[in-house]
């Protein structure tokens, strides 16, 4: 009570010396008052059986350390000046399936002379399967990002409009995106209506799977030369062939892919305890919108296989534990893609312990997906500082129609993925937090205010099999 008495003086007394000096001068209070610095971190993990580089089977397992500091500063009553700086780092099972197969050991023999010679020998067969990680490249990476964003407010902070840049980078894709909004405030700061643009423009780094590569690289002749020089395929009854001919592959002729985006959301305030907002964004992406190591398996072409001949039968099943299906193409989808999600929030202020927050999304687009998006939260103060909240989330969508299982496509169409992001399936996520505020950041850390800390906790299950948990944590500070 002191410190909101002593603050009441401080601001009569300001106001009185900025009316001495100038009668028709206005207070105007800053949009944001000191720096603030937002420290995000969170761990994502995963495992399921439909892997997308297999063709729609295989493990899925997966797991990635985030984190991000926002930085916030303001540059004077008007204008704020944000940067975001993400790394992620991340394993994948999945992705290691690239180049599946394991087809070399190391031997150390001595010579004559006493002196150590390490020599690279073949395995007879290599070996692989869709069930466990291999040793490859592209098991791991890493993805960087920066954003950037400029906002300035009008003196009677009833219109903000904002521009922003960002950049982003991993193994084998880059991003660069900017775009810009507007923000309006009427009915006394009740209502508030919201236009945004973004554009992002694209660009993969091509990775084809291990043997489609070698056949982009050598032709017809690949198995003489390169990788599978020497090397044995099977036949669906475990016999050496070489009639293995991937023809229906062909390059890719473009590596890029644009999108864009216009948002529109409108807020009210219904009255004291409660307020609504709808929104809707449109979306159209153009370029290369296929993954391009992401095997397809066709029912109409003979099957062929690397690896221990005793693995084929038990092939779609955790127990195969040395072969691996060589693929018949690559995903291959429309050069375009139009996105429209449609969604509204309500939040209801139940009493001085209870709120609820409340959420729905319909989504459409032109791929054939259609899906439905539920949330809700319920937050409990507890105290002055600690709230805490349950959370639930459901989520369900129809099937692209490129979309079919493993070994399900036939060769003759002109579009196929066996990604099971692209599937028909629902999904449950439970959560809780924890989330501690001080608003005057009377708490300090390295010389900091501390102002907030949340944490966040949700297990993710999917009709599929897929499963995940995730943890994220935030501490958001001021420099005073």
């Amino acid at each position: 009570m002191k410190k909101i008495i002593l603050l009441s003086c401080l601001f009569t007394r300001f106001i009185s010396i900025a009316q001495e000096k100038d009668t028709t001068s206005v207070f105007k209070k800053r949009v944001l008052e000191s720096t603030e610095v937002d420290f995000l971190s969170s761990y994502y993990n995963q495992d399921g059986t439909h892997a997308a580089v297999s063709g729609g089977l295989g493990t899925e397992k997966l797991s990635d350390f985030a984190t991000n500091i926002v930085v916030a500063t303001p540059l004077n009553d008007d204008d704020v000046l944000t940067f975001d700086v993400g790394l992620s780092a991340y394993t994948s099972a999945s992705s290691s399936n690239v180049n599946p197969f394991s087809n070399s050991t190391t031997s150390t023999s001595s010579g004559a002379s006493g002196h150590v010679t390490t020599t690279t020998v073949n395995d007879t067969p290599p070996v692989g399967t869709p069930w466990q990680a291999s040793s490859g490249a592209s098991k791991g990476g890493t993805l960087w990002a920066l954003n950037s964003n400029y906002s300035h407010s009008s003196d009677d902070r009833n219109f903000i409009w904002n521009a922003d840049l960002s950049l982003s980078t991993e193994f084998n894709y880059k991003s660069f995106g900017f775009g810009g909004g507007v923000t309006k405030l009427f009915n006394d700061k009740d209502s508030e209506i919201s236009l945004k643009s973004n554009i992002y423009l694209d660009n993969w780094k091509i990775i084809y799977p291990t043997e489609l590569h070698e056949y982009e690289k050598y032709g017809n002749d690949f198995q003489l030369y390169g990788y599978f020089k020497g090397v044995a395929i099977l036949d669906q009854n475990g016999n050496v062939t070489t009639a293995y001919l991937p023809n229906t592959f062909t390059p890719w002729t473009s590596t890029k892919r644009n999108s864009y985006s216009v948002s529109l959301s409108f807020s009210q305030i219904l009255s004291k305890k409660s307020q609504i907002s709808i929104f809707t964004d449109i979306l159209q992406q153009q370029g290369q919108l296929s993954t391009p190591y992401q095997r397809v398996y066709f029912a109409d072409k003979a099957n062929y296989y690397i690896g221990k001949a005793e693995y084929i039968p038990v092939y779609e099943t955790s127990a195969n534990a040395g072969v691996y299906h060589l693929a018949d193409d690559i995903e291959r989808m429309p050069n375009t893609r139009f996105k429209v999600p449609i969604g509204l929030r309500w939040n209801y202020y139940v009493n001085e312990k209870i709120a609820l927050r409340t959420y729905y999304r319909y989504y459409w687009d032109d791929w054939g997906i259609n899906a439905h998006t539920a949330n809700i939260e319920i937050p409990y103060k507890i105290s002055d500082k600690f709230t805490v909240y349950p959370m639930y989330r459901y989520y369900v969508q129809t099937a692209a129609k490129y979309f079919a299982s493993y070994e399900k496509h036939l060769s003759t169409e002109q579009y196929y993925t066996s990604d099971y992001d692209l599937s028909a399936f629902s999904a449950n996520q439970y959560g809780f937090g924890v989330d501690y505020t001080d608003i005057f950041a009377n708490g300090t850390f390295f010389g900091m205010g501390v102002k907030n800390i949340d944490f966040r906790f949700n297990h993710y299950s999917r009709s599929d099999g897929l499963s995940a948990n995730i943890g994220t944590l935030g501490i958001k500070f001021i420099i005073q």
